[in-house]
């Protein structure tokens, strides 16, 4: 033969080769969540964007070349040699919830999954010793109802993933192009102010997600949070999807809004849809599948769901999502919500609503506790409430289940092993993200930055209400600084002729009642040159305005009085 093929066998090669890419999931009809979507909806979404003339970027290309779910191998190997991932390979492995930190720390860091936040005493104590054996000896928790371990080194990788999932906790989807922790009100089931118990929804939403291998195959991230009326606030309206409970008639049904990332400076869109609490995981999924379909392969920076909202308009979104259900979703917009969340009730004791029992928050220093403090308040919580421990939105914990008598003994316990249950107004809403300890991208070491910031204020003032300040160390926002009354991201000053760490300075943010974006008031402020002005602007509050929210106060003025305020002029910052 002379190694050309007939018109013939081309054509037979043709056939065959398409219903290998049928099989694999290259162009193939849409259909509901019902049974009727591409056997690879991820590969079909890419093949669509190729066929309108778009290209793959990087990521994508990796993703359809070997699934990252597929690559457990390759992960195993590199532990077995003891090496740590690189560029797309350090993408990929984040399917599994293993991120390797270089250059910051040459390890390993693992996000968990603990839907909701409500973790049992076991899985605490079994955390406590994977995190001393296979990384650093203790734990952060997140802006998601989660904890990071930290310090894995390479051949721990996998041991530690299997260990989480002995314990039953899968990482699986915790990083890179897939569905974040759902977050939720950790006071579920015990709230006196709820409206609905959200526990068996995130569990179930929980579990859909887990068990659907076409949701790990979505453009970028995506956050979920759903507010049953709790009294600690979720921040749910600055998530892909935002379910927060409302009373109509005699019903308690979800307000639906959408595109949530403050990040990028905007909030969820409201839908005027109500969702059924038996219909949220359909309904989720139904979303996810359009976003999966139809979300930018080409543009990372253009790829989460706010983008494709932005291109197609929430209307065109919403029809999109219908087909996919095949039933219209209820337009209510309005309808009776929760009485407002408090926003230090992440915090101090708490009556529940079963009778004598009572919950405790536990602060916990910007979010980190060692393996050794977190099995002293897993006892505490074995000892004198139900063996449960609920992570918030805020990177502190409650202890639930306490009988009203035996809580003052809880409490001494609590503060023998180095924690309170109360801070002052500025610490009790002091939110610092990773920084640049343990992130490559962060540009100031924020929870050093924060507790030194902290420890500055509290010798000068005690201001009178709540007050959230938030550090974040880059423009991916982890600790969602647009959304605190004083939101600080980090940056390179320059002094003389060095370059320092240091932040800008925005103030006025807030989610849910005061939902609103923070104005940017001074750049670049070294990071030991940040107590002055964040003091001055709070004592101009305390003798203005003190019966006022921080946010209100801000509100009566301009960029310029606050910057005169702060103790600048318009000058120094020019020059």
């Amino acid at each position: 033969m002379d190694g050309n093929f007939t018109p013939e066998q081309q054509n037979y090669l043709q056939g065959f080769m398409a219903g290998v890419e049928a099989r694999r999931g290259t162009l193939s009809p849409g259909g509901s969540s019902e049974g009727s979507a591409p056997p690879d909806a991820m590969r079909a979404a890419q093949d669509a964007a190729v066929a309108a003339g778009g290209k793959l970027n990087p990521e994508e290309k990796m993703k359809r070349e070997r699934h990252p779910l597929d690559r457990w191998d390759e992960v195993e190997a590199r532990a077995k040699a003891g090496k740590f991932p690189h560029g797309l390979e350090n993408l990929a492995t984040r399917w599994h919830g293993l991120f390797y930190v270089g250059p910051t720390q040459d390890s390993f860091m693992c996000r968990l999954r603990i839907p909701g936040g409500i973790l049992p005493t076991h899985q605490a104590r079994g955390i406590a010793a994977i995190a001393e054996e296979c990384g650093g000896g203790y734990v952060d928790a997140t802006t998601r109802n989660n904890l990071q371990i930290r310090e894995i080194p390479a051949n721990k990788g996998v041991e530690l993933l299997e260990r989480l999932a002995d314990l039953g906790i899968i990482p699986k989807g915790t990083g890179a192009d897939n569905i974040r922790n759902i977050t939720a009100s950790p006071t579920s089931g015990i709230d006196p102010h709820e409206l609905i118990d959200t526990r068996s929804i995130v569990r179930k939403l929980h579990h859909h997600i887990l068990n659907t291998r076409d949701l790990f195959g979505l453009p970028r991230k995506f956050n979920i949070s759903i507010d049953g009326g709790s009294r600690v606030a979720v921040v749910e309206d600055t998530n892909d999807i935002a379910f927060t409970a409302v009373k109509v008639g005699d019903e308690v049904l979800f307000r639906l809004a959408l595109g949530g990332i403050t990040g990028h400076r905007d909030f969820a869109r409201r839908t005027g849809r109500v969702v059924a609490p038996d219909d949220v995981v359909k309904v989720c999924d139904a979303i996810l599948r359009v976003f999966l379909a139809h979300g930018d392969r080409t543009d990372r920076r253009k790829a989460r769901l706010k983008y494709l909202l932005d291109s197609w308009g929430l209307p065109r979104f919403i029809e999109a999502v219908e087909a996919q259900l095949g039933a219209p979703l209820r337009e209510v917009d309005g309808g009776e919500t929760a009485p407002p969340a408090d926003k230090h009730g992440h915090l101090g004791v708490h009556d529940q609503k079963q009778e004598g029992l009572q919950y405790v928050g536990v602060v916990l220093p910007v979010g980190r506790i060692t393996a050794g403090e977190f099995r002293a308040l897993a006892r505490i919580a074995d000892t004198y409430g139900s063996g449960t421990l609920r992570l918030t939105v805020w990177q502190n914990l409650l202890i639930s289940d306490i009988p009203r008598d035996r809580m003052a003994e809880a409490c001494r316990k609590i503060e023998a092993i180095g924690f309170g249950t109360t801070a002052s107004h500025v610490r009790g809403g002091l939110v610092a993200c990773t920084g640049a300890a343990g992130c490559k991208f962060a540009a100031a070491h924020t929870k050093q930055h924060a507790a030194a910031l902290a420890d500055y204020l509290d010798a000068r003032i005690a201001v009178t209400r709540p007050i959230n300040i938030h550090l974040t160390g880059c423009h991916n926002s982890c600790a969602q600084h647009y959304i605190g009354d004083i939101g600080l991201i980090g940056a390179k000053v320059e002094r003389g002729e060095e370059e320092v760490e240091g932040y800008y300075l925005h103030v006025g943010g807030g989610t849910g009642l005061e939902q609103r974006i923070g104005r940017l008031i001074l750049p670049k402020v070294a990071h030991d040159e940040l107590g002055p002005p964040v003091l001055a602007l709070l004592r101009a509050w305390q003798h203005e305005a003190p019966d006022l929210t921080f946010q209100a106060f801000t509100d009566r003025h301009s960029e310029a009085e606050l910057l005169a305020m702060a103790g600048r002029s318009p000058a120094e910052i020019d020059a």
